[in-house]
C-alpha cells in the first residue's frame, strides 16, 4: 500500500513541477507552500519511522501526525496568503502551533534522509535566536520571543517561504525533472557509451572512462552522492575486472562524479541557490564556472593517464567499447540533442530559466517518442517516463526539506547578525590578508560541509563566510565560486567524505585507502578555486587578455602539478625531473603572458614523448599465473 502511495505521490510531484515550470507558478508563497507538502508527505512514505521494527505501528502514528502538521500550515498559508502579504499580521497561538508543527516534520524527515547533523545545526540556529541574550559578547544579542520567531518564519517571506524554499520549488524541481526524465529515457546510456569510445582505448581506459561519464552524468542529475552510485555501479566493477585497486577505482568514481556538480550546464542545485543570491541569471553562473570545470576534469585525467602509465593499469576491451555508428544513431542520440538544444536555445533567447527547463522537456519527450514509435509500444514508453517522473519526485524530497531547513537557519542567522559577527571575527583573525582569510574560509567549508549534502553545505558557507571574503575587496561572484568549490569538495574529503563511502561501498573495500586516493586525485583540484582569487579571468571577469592569462596559467599548473607529484619521468633521474616541473610550475604563474606558453610547450613535449614501459603490476602477474 504504502508503495503505491509512494510512486503515486513522487508522480504527482513530477507533473506538478511539469506543469507549474510550463504555464508558470503560482503566487510565491503558494508555490511553495505546495510544493513542500507534497514533498513532505512524499518523503514521510520514503523514510517511514521505524519500517521492519515492532514499533511501526507506533512510528506509522506519529508519521500521520506530521504528515497533518504538515498539511494544515501549508494548507493555512495558502488560504491566508493575501492576508499574510498585506497585513504582516501579528502571531496567534495557532500560528505558533502551526509553526512549530511545520518545522519540527522539516527537521525529523531530514534526519531521516541525511543524518542528525543538518537538524541539529538548524536546531541550534533556532535555540540561539530564542536564548542567544543570555550569551557573552560578541554573540549576545537581544533576543527573540517565540511570537516573533514565529512572524519571521511562518508569516511572510523571510523564513520558510523564504528565497531557497522558493528556488527548491520552481527552478531546482524543473531541472531535476529534465535530469530525471533525459536519464530514463535513454540519455544515461548514450552518457556511458561516448565515454566508453573516449576513453576506453587508452592506458587506464575504464578509469578514464568512469572520469568521462561522471562528468556527462553529473552535468545532469547534480549529485555526486547519486552520480557515484548510478554510474558507479558500472564503472567501478569494470576497473575492478580488469585490475585496477579497489581503493584506486572507488576514489576515481568519486572525484570525478563529485565534479559534475561544478560543471556547466546543469550544476546541480547549489548553482541556482548562487545565482539568487548574487542576483544574477543563471546564465551567468554557469558561464563563470565553464573555465574551473574544465581546469578540475583536466587535472583529473591527467592524473588518472599519469597513474595509470606509472601502474600498468589497462585499457578497456575491444569488445566492450560500442560503435561510433550506435553511439550517434538518430534513436540514442536525438533525444539528448533536443533536449539540451531545447534548453540553451530558450535560455539564449531570454526564456526564465524555469521556462527553459520546460522546453528542454518538451522537447525531450517529443524527440523520444518520435524516434522510438513503430519501435517500442507505447505502454513501455510511456513506463519510462512515468520512471522519470517519480524519480525526479523522490530526488525533490531530500532537495525541498534541505533546501526549506537551511531557509530556517539562514532567517534565524540573519535575524540575529551572527554570520556578521563571524565574519568580523575571520578578518580580525587574519588581519585583513586576503590570503590567510581565503585559508581559514577554505578549511571551515570543509569542515562544515562534511556529512552535509553540497547544496545544504553551500548555504550554510555562503551565508557565513562568504561575506568575509567580500569585506576585504574580493569579487561577490569569486567569494561565492570559492566556497562553492569547498562546499563540494567536502563529500570527498576525509574524514566524512559521503561520496567516498558510496564508491568503497561498491568496491568492497576500505573507505580510508580509497579517501587517500581522492585526496590525491584532487590535490590539484583544491588550489584551482584560490585562482579565482589570483585571476578574475578564472571566472570570465576582466576581458579576453584575463580569461587566456587564466586559461594558460591554469592548464599548465593542472597539468604541471599531478606530473610532480606523480613522478612522471621526463628523463629518468626524479631530481632533475622534479626541477624542471618547479620551473614549469614558476613559470606558469609569473605575471607575463608568455611565460605560461612555455610552461605549456614543456609539458606538451613531456606528455607527447614515448613513455617507458610500465613494470608488471601485482594483479598482471597474478593473471599469468596458471
Amino acid at each position: 500500500m504504502f508503495k503505491k502511495l509512494s510512486a503515486a505521490l513522487a508522480v504527482l510531484v513530477g507533473v506538478f513541477v511539469f506543469w507549474t515550470a510550463g504555464a508558470g507558478p503560482f503566487e510565491s508563497l503558494i508555490q511553495r507552500a505546495i510544493f513542500l507538502a507534497l514533498v513532505t508527505c512524499l518523503g514521510l512514505t520514503l523514510y517511514p519511522l521505524g519500517a521492519g521494527t515492532r514499533w511501526r505501528p507506533l512510528g506509522l502514528v506519529l508519521d500521520l501526525a506530521l504528515a497533518a502538521a504538515t498539511l494544515a500550515a501549508c494548507t493555512y498559508v495558502v488560504m491566508h496568503y493575501d492576508r499574510i502579504m498585506t497585513e504582516l499580521p501579528w502571531a496567534s497561538s495557532l500560528d505558533m502551533a502551526l509553526t512549530a508543527g511545520l518545522t519540527l516534520s522539516v527537521l525529523e524527515l531530514s534526519r531521516r534522509a541525511v543524518g542528525i547533523v543538518f537538524p541539529a545545526m538548524v536546531a541550534m540556529g533556532l535555540a540561539y535566536a530564542l536564548f542567544g541574550h543570555l550569551l557573552p559578547a560578541p554573540f549576545e544579542h537581544r533576543g527573540f520571543d517565540v511570537a516573533f520567531v514565529t512572524e519571521t518564519l511562518f508569516l511572510g517571506d523571510l523564513g520558510i517561504w523564504g528565497m531557497l524554499t522558493g528556488v527548491a520549488a520552481t527552478v531546482i524541481a524543473a531541472f531535476v525533472l529534465f535530469g530525471a526524465l533525459l536519464l530514463h529515457t535513454g540519455g544515461g546510456q548514450a552518457f556511458m557509451d561516448l565515454a566508453m569510445r573516449l576513453g576506453g582505448r587508452s592506458p587506464g581506459g575504464a578509469a578514464k572512462v568512469a572520469t568521462i561519464a561522471s562528468g556527462l552524468f553529473g552535468m545532469i542529475s547534480g549529485s555526486a552522492v547519486a552520480n557515484v552510485a548510478t554510474t558507479g555501479n558500472f564503472t567501478i566493477p569494470m576497473m575492478r575486472r580488469l585490475g585496477y585497486p579497489a581503493p584506486f577505482a572507488a576514489a576515481v568514481e568519486a572525484v570525478a562524479s563529485t565534479g559534475g556538480q561544478l560543471a556547466p550546464p546543469i550544476m546541480g542545485a547549489a548553482a541556482f541557490v548562487m545565482a539568487e543570491i548574487l542576483g544574477v541569471s543563471y546564465f551567468t553562473v554557469m558561464a563563470a564556472a565553464v573555465i574551473p570545470a574544465l581546469l578540475f576534469y583536466l587535472s583529473v585525467f591527467i592524473t588518472v593517464h599519469i597513474v595509470s602509465l606509472r601502474r600498468g593499469l589497462r585499457a578497456a576491451p575491444e569488445e566492450d567499447l560500442p560503435a561510433w555508428s550506435a553511439i550517434f544513431a538518430p534513436r540514442r542520440a536525438l533525444p539528448v540533442v533536443a533536449a539540451l538544444g531545447a534548453l540553451l536555445l530558450a535560455i539564449l533567447t531570454g526564456r526564465s530559466v524555469t521556462t527553459a527547463a520546460f522546453w528542454g522537456v518538451l522537447g525531450l519527450l517529443l524527440a523520444y517518442v518520435a524516434t522510438n514509435i513503430g519501435r517500442t509500444s507505447p505502454r513501455e514508453m510511456a513506463s519510462h517516463v512515468v520512471a522519470g517522473l517519480a524519480d525526479a519526485g523522490r530526488g525533490l524530497v531530500i532537495i525541498g526539506v534541505l533546501l526549506t531547513g537551511a531557509q530556517i537557519l539562514v532567517s534565524m542567522i540573519n535575524l540575529t547578525g551572527v554570520g556578521v559577527v563571524i565574519s568580523s571575527l575571520i578578518v580580525q583573525l587574519a588581519g585583513d590578508n586576503v590570503g590567510i582569510i581565503a585559508i581559514i574560509v577554505a578549511l571551515v567549508c570543509l569542515i562544515m560541509g562534511m556529512g552535509l549534502p553540497t547544496t545544504a553545505a553551500y548555504v550554510l558557507v555562503a551565508a557565513v563566510l562568504a561575506p568575509a571574503m567580500t569585506t576585504v575587496g574580493v569579487d561577490a561572484l569569486s567569494a561565492q565560486m570559492f566556497v562553492f568549490y569547498f562546499a563540494t569538495l567536502s563529500v570527498v574529503t576525509p574524514p566524512v567524505c559521503i561520496a567516498v563511502f558510496v564508491g568503497a561501498g561498491i568496491a568492497q573495500t576500505n573507505w580510508l585507502p580509497a579517501a587517500l586516493e581522492a585526496v590525491r586525485l584532487a590535490a590539484v583540484v583544491y588550489l584551482v578555486p584560490f585562482l579565482f582569487l589570483i585571476y578574475p579571468g578564472m571566472t570570465g571577469n576582466g576581458g579576453t587578455l584575463a580569461v587566456l592569462d587564466a586559461v594558460l596559467t591554469g592548464g599548465a599548473l593542472v597539468l604541471a602539478i599531478p606530473a610532480l607529484l606523480s613522478g612522471m619521468p621526463l628523463f629518468g633521474k626524479r631530481v632533475l625531473d622534479g626541477v624542471i616541473y618547479l620551473a614549469v610550475i614558476v613559470l606558469a604563474v609569473l605575471p607575463f603572458t608568455l611565460t605560461p606558453l612555455i610552461a605549456i610547450a614543456i609539458l606538451a613535449w613531456a606528455f607527447l614523448r614515448k613513455q617507458p614501459a610500465p613494470k608488471e603490476t601485482a594483479e598482471q602477474a597474478l593473471e599469468r599465473r596458471p
